[in-house]
């Protein structure tokens, strides 16, 4: 990268490890017997369905039904732990579902309501499930078949509060409230917010039959894919229910059912989203200039591949400029650096330092993380502020970006950071081995010593907490400790 000075600076390059930890996961939880409200028809039919659905796909699904309050949180817990070194996460729940007071609750087959409380104490919140994978690699995905009607009436107080609430605190037709996940997670709806699904007149809904049909489709990129599942089910239904999705899925292009190209084994998005189809990329087109910002990304990093004919730089800047004035941070990052180096613009320091600072702001880990670079080395127009850049090192290292958790740990290791010893560097160490970081696998695997032996001591003792690690305790990386490594990065022994 841009800076130099006393401590180690992780630089990303590709290390070919042994065999990965399961790099697609899935959740799938049906409930249909209630043990105090009326049963559902369909939801284990759906889950099942589901289920061997994203098995026939490559991921590795664990299948539970009718499960309680208890089983629910307990495999939340599990699957959050093993989504860490997992590239996608994926959880799907077909049951009961309701919205109290502005947030979404699923309910359990053990539920005994008869208020508000009861939901928040017994239920599952979509909060839980996003938590769960919130750790995931590259892509989170909820999807819940769960808003199919009101089971408690009037035992329960649906009013948001009145700050998020409409102008009668109240909702009409049921169903989910709106969710608000982080970037990089997509949520998916079996009807939009506040209306409520159907659930068939077959052995299965009519959004767990287009799920399962288009999850199978190979060299479908997932936006458009989720985009196809509602449209038919608005087929199917008549236009009864609508599907929606939310949230803002990252820049790189994902296909669940595989592609025949390369993009399962290309991190450099400009490759990845040279695979899309044809007719994929006329679609891509027809959404991007109806706004949708992730089609303009898409479209311009496939033109800013040199070794494709749709090379075109000037275009790809246009792309980005139109979506980062729509205010997404990644564009605004990747238009940052095409004004830094001069492609496809005139090069312009001043006005590639305002992008990093607006994508920075939006809390876009890459942008902070070269921010960080320019105040410790004085770049583009920038007076050098080391105590700054730490500070934004630090921000971004707690946004899970695996160079700066790197980079910070070696800041601390050398004393550098105020306040902060063997453990928080240890800490960061760690959770960049569980980010899927290759480069800090190399290092602590070939490189220990440039840390000291308090910050070893301080990792092995991580490692022992989660049961990765049960030797001594001496800083000396040896077989077992560099097992332990390889256990916390998802390898296996």
């Amino acid at each position: 990268m841009r800076m130099t000075g006393a401590f180690a600076i992780l630089t990303l390059w590709l290390w070919a490890g042994a065999a990965m930890a399961a790099e697609r996961i899935a959740l799938v939880m049906g409930i249909a017997d209630y043990q105090s409200i009326g049963p559902l028809k369909n939801t284990i039919n759906d889950a099942r369905r589901i289920s061997q659905t994203l098995e026939q796909i490559g991921f590795e699904v664990t299948t539970a039904y009718d499960t309680t309050s208890q089983q629910m949180h307990d495999l939340l817990k599990e699957f959050a732990f093993r989504s860490e070194t997992a590239d996608l996460a994926l959880i799907y729940f077909a049951g009961h579902g309701v919205e109290v007071q502005g947030e979404n609750f699923l309910i359990p087959a053990d539920a005994q309501v008869a208020s508000n409380a009861d939901i928040q104490r017994q239920a599952v919140s979509l909060k839980d499930m996003l938590v769960a994978v919130d750790r995931a690699r590259k892509m989170r995905i909820v999807i819940l078949d769960s808003c199919r009607n009101n089971p408690f009436g009037d035992l329960i107080d649906t009013r948001e509060t009145a700050a998020e609430g409409s102008a009668d605190g109240t909702r009409g037709g049921g169903g989910l409230a709106q969710p608000t996940p982080d970037r990089g997670t997509l949520v998916s709806f079996a009807a939009k917010d506040g209306n409520v699904a159907l659930d068939g007149s077959g052995t299965n809904s009519p959004f767990a039959i287009a799920l399962s049909d288009r999850l199978k489709q190979p060299n479908l990129e997932i936006s458009l894919m989720f985009r196809q599942v509602r449209d038919q089910v608005l087929q199917s239904t008549a236009n009864q229910q609508e599907p929606h999705t939310y949230g803002a899925l990252s820049g790189v292009p994902f296909y669940l059912a595989g592609t025949d190209g390369t993009e399962a084994a290309v991190d450099d998005r400009r490759i990845a989203w040279s695979d899309l189809r044809p007719e994929q990329e006329a679609q891509l087109t027809r959404l991007a200039d109806g706004g949708d910002t992730r089609s303009m990304l898409g479209l311009g990093y496939m033109r800013l591949n040199p070794d494709t004919e749709r090379f075109d730089p000037a275009a790809a800047a246009d792309l980005f400029t139109r979506a980062a004035d729509a205010g997404a941070p990644e564009a605004q990052f990747e238009l940052a650096k095409l004004y830094e180096q001069g492609l496809g613009v005139a090069p312009d320091p001043a006005r590639a330092l305002s992008l990093y600072q607006a994508s920075a702001a939006q809390d876009f880990a890459d942008a902070i993380n070269d921010l960080g670079f320019f105040y410790y080395q004085g770049g583009l127009g920038l007076p050098r502020d080391p105590q700054k850049a730490l500070a934004l090192f630090e921000r971004a290292a707690d946004l899970r970006h695996p160079q700066a958790m790197f980079n910070f740990a070696a800041l601390i290791d050398d004393g550098l950071i105020a306040g902060k010893g063997p453990e928080a560097s240890a800490a960061y160490l760690y959770d960049a081995l569980r980010s899927g970081s290759d480069d800090v696998l190399k290092i602590m695997t070939e490189q220990p010593q440039m840390f000291s032996i308090d910050t070893r001591k301080a990792l092995q003792r991580k490692l022992q907490e989660v049961a990765f690690y049960d030797g001594v305790i001496d800083g000396d990386f040896g077989p077992g400790t560099q097992r332990g490594i390889r256990r916390a990065y998802g390898l296996g022994d």
